[in-house]
């Protein structure tokens, strides 16, 4: 699977976790329990954070072979570093989950930007 998401387009979280729902129900078999509903999770904070934080929108890739791998590349440098949630309860969640949830997880640079990306449903 591969989704372009535009630029501040928070609209299209829904539709690349919708996509990701329907390849991985082409793929999960029950010894992967709720992986669906975690990659689901987490693939929308991953899109989020890209659009919130960063300019110039992301490409979102999901391959499957024993396991899922996730990736969210976008045009920026900084390198996401996760953090305590804020009082108010509306950032800071975001690379918690991922890091809590997922089976691997890291930050790859690239010469235009990075890839955060993320395993789930098999050793890592």
């Amino acid at each position: 699977m591969e989704c372009k998401v535009q630029e501040a387009d928070l609209s299209a979280v829904a539709d690349v976790r919708r996509e990701l729902r329907r390849m991985l129900s082409r793929w999960a078999a029950p010894s992967h329990g709720d992986i669906s509903d975690i990659a689901s999770l987490l693939i929308s904070e991953l899109v989020t954070n890209a659009l919130v934080h960063t300019t110039g929108g992301a490409v979102v890739t999901a391959t499957v072979t024993d396991r899922l791998r996730v990736e969210v590349r976008d045009c920026a440098t900084t390198r996401p570093e996760p953090r305590a949630p804020t009082g108010d309860g509306t950032s800071g969640r975001g690379l918690f989950l991922v890091r809590t949830l997922a089976d691997a997880w890291g930050v790859r640079t690239h010469g235009l930007g990075k890839s955060v990306w993320f395993e789930l449903g098999g050793p890592a």
